[in-house]
């Protein structure tokens, strides 16, 4: 059975480490180590089974190559068929039976893996979704879906590659090393001299690789870049518009020649490097030869052809391991770099949790209740100052103010998607902080301006709001809606599929779809938060329809630029640079001359007369 890693390992193998790599090289440290193996603790029967099935593989891996010493000296050079056959068939066995150790000892690895990542995904994935919405805007998409695939599968081969690597090929070097000074100490001394001439070549090659591969991968990098911008939709339009067709195609095919020149330089560097490698393969082989020749001939040794041949396999097995150890430690330092990368992320503080004694009360009215209420996402800046309203159960309030005022902080801070800094915001009379999440959140529905809708089909999210939703409640939800007519037009009607985000449907579509999704929620406050802001009139229109008699039944909140919305709130609160300005009904506050003064007649005016 051929050593792990029985070969010259390549740049692409990672022999070297990259320069962001040695920049953020992990400290490896007993506590990291200790919470490491942590994870494979569960599992430690299963890792004892693999490391006896490693040891007696790498054993009896190497006991072919004693046994055609003695199928040399006891069977051909002893013309003994009967020993011969009998060894021969030996050496056949040992190998089928390493062999089938290797499977066993494969599936226990890769069963072992498969399970620790299985238990790192789910508490991965537990973790993020305890995590606040702060998280989220302030954490790049890409990287959070990186921890949770690339990086806890990279786990798994850690566990199946790198861990089990480091035990077979020192099991193999060891017992290999071993059995050849068991065999004779100089031919064995030989050898050992023997191994830095393969090496050295070997590194020195496969950092010139890693070079040649690195500018590569850059221009490649560039060539990707080059094709996504001109060649997406908007790019295309932008090249033909401006007539830079040939300008374009010039820089494609310069940054291509590049590329080509260095896939050759690449490839050649390889073929030189294989040229080195097995000229200094073969050197060893004939030195074992040359100087156990002169001991068997000169010096009347009692060294036989058999020990001769013995040897000269070892020193060939010997040759993997030693290549694979001594670049072990970059794979090393990868794989801790993984678990330290995973291990940031589980240890980032849940900042929004259930208190141990949280309230979960019998039924929710939809009070709402911001008392000196101070916000900011960092002690830079601060968001919300000093916020003071009240919304009593039944009744609405509209909040406007110019863009970035704080509006949306405000009814964020409601369902706890972010605590406040200071100050108490209160659900029916209870800061939100001592109500069950879950409670609080299922009695609060917002209409978000950017609505999202699953890849799937118009019932399948509805049902996302309620799953046990009869048929009967769906329709009754998509009129209030005013996205029934819709509906009962599609072929397929609520099982019509919205494709990808909702792309299927206009943006009206979705969102119509969306306040359905929260009507069939049935919460004790509901939250518009310009809900018709990105859309053109018509559908504004249409939303609008379908929310003037939900508001009217309904506690609600509306964060709106229509000015039929606000005049249908109780009260309508300003805020500006993060506080409450003015308050007060549309009459009184459009002759105060304030800030909504200005708004209604920039905006909310124009919106009307439009």
């Amino acid at each position: 059975m051929p050593p792990r890693g029985g070969g010259p390992r390549g740049p692409m193998g990672g022999g070297f480490l990259t320069e962001e790599e040695k920049a953020n090289r992990p400290k490896v440290t007993w506590p990291l180590l200790k919470r490491v193996f942590r994870y494979l603790l569960p599992y430690w029967k299963q890792m004892f089974l693999v490391l006896c099935a490693i040891v007696l593989s790498s054993v009896l891996g190497l006991l072919p190559s004693v046994l055609t010493g003695r199928i040399i000296d006891e069977g051909l050079i002893g013309r003994n068929l009967d020993m011969l056959i009998k060894l021969i068939l030996l050496s056949l066995g040992v190998t089928l039976g390493s062999n089938l150790i290797g499977v066993g000892e494969n599936y226990l690895n890769n069963w072992i893996a498969q399970h620790i990542t299985y238990d790192m995904r789910n508490q991965m994935y537990r973790h993020l979704q305890k995590m606040s919405q702060k998280f989220f805007t302030s954490n790049n998409q890409g990287d959070v879906i990186t921890r949770m695939t690339s990086d806890i599968s990279g786990v798994e081969r850690v566990i199946t590659s790198t861990f089990t690597s480091i035990l077979s090929n020192s099991i193999t070097l060891a017992a290999a090393v071993v059995i050849m000074f068991r065999q004779n100490w100089i031919l064995a001394l030989v050898g050992a001299a023997i191994v830095p001439l393969f090496v050295i070549p070997t590194r020195l090659a496969g950092k010139k690789r890693w070079e040649l591969t690195k500018e590569s991968q850059e221009c490649n990098d560039e060539i990707n870049g080059i094709l996504n911008e001109t060649l997406s939709v908007s790019g295309q339009l932008l090249v033909k518009l401006f007539c830079k067709e040939e300008q374009e195609y010039e820089k494609y095919k310069s940054v291509n020649h590049r590329m080509i020149r260095l896939n050759i330089r690449e490839s050649m560097a390889g073929r030189w490097f294989w040229v080195v490698i097995s000229t200094f393969s073969s050197v060893g082989p004939m030195l074992l030869y040359l100087v156990g020749g002169i001991l068997m001939i000169q010096y009347d040794s009692s060294l036989t052809v058999g020990d001769v041949t013995v040897l000269v396999t070892l020193l060939g097995r010997m040759y993997g391991p030693v290549n694979m150890l001594l670049n072990m430690q970059v794979e090393w330092i990868r794989s801790m770099a993984l678990f330290t990368r995973i291990f940031e992320y589980y240890d980032m503080p849940v900042e929004i949790q259930n208190s141990p004694d949280a309230i979960h009360p019998a039924r929710a009215d939809g009070n709402v209740e911001f008392c000196n209420v101070n916000f900011s996402y960092s002690e830079e800046r601060q968001i919300l100052k000093n916020v003071n309203f009240k919304l009593n159960s039944g009744h609405s309030i509209a909040i406007v103010g110019p863009s970035g005022s704080g509006k949306s902080t405000i009814i964020n801070l409601i369902p706890r998607l972010y605590d406040v800094s200071s100050g108490e915001v209160k659900f029916d009379g209870t800061d939100v902080r001592k109500l069950d999440l879950t409670f609080l959140r299922d009695n609060i529905g917002i209409v978000s301006q950017e609505t999202y809708l699953f890849n799937g089909t118009i019932r399948e999210n509805l049902l996302y709001a309620k799953p046990d939703a009869t048929e009967n409640e769906l329709i009754e939800a998509c009129k209030k809606a005013n996205i029934y007519d819709f509906i009962e037009k599609q072929e397929l009607g609520l099982d019509a599929v919205v494709g990808n985000r909702g792309l299927k449907l206009s943006g009206g579509e979705k969102q119509r779809i969306s306040i359905a999704r929260v009507l069939l929620k049935d919460p004790a406050l509901l939250i518009f938060d310009e809900a018709t802001s990105s859309l053109d009139s018509i559908s504004e229109s249409k939303i609008q329809e379908a929310i003037d008699p939900i508001i009217e039944s309904r506690t609600s909140i509306l964060i709106a630029h229509r000015l039929s919305t606000i005049l249908a709130a109780d009260e309508i609160l300003v805020v500006k640079d993060g506080e409450i300005v003015e308050r007060g009904v549309h009459s009184d506050l459009v002759k105060a001359g304030g800030t909504y003064t200005e708004l209604y007649e920039t905006q909310f005016r124009r919106a009307l007369e439009a």
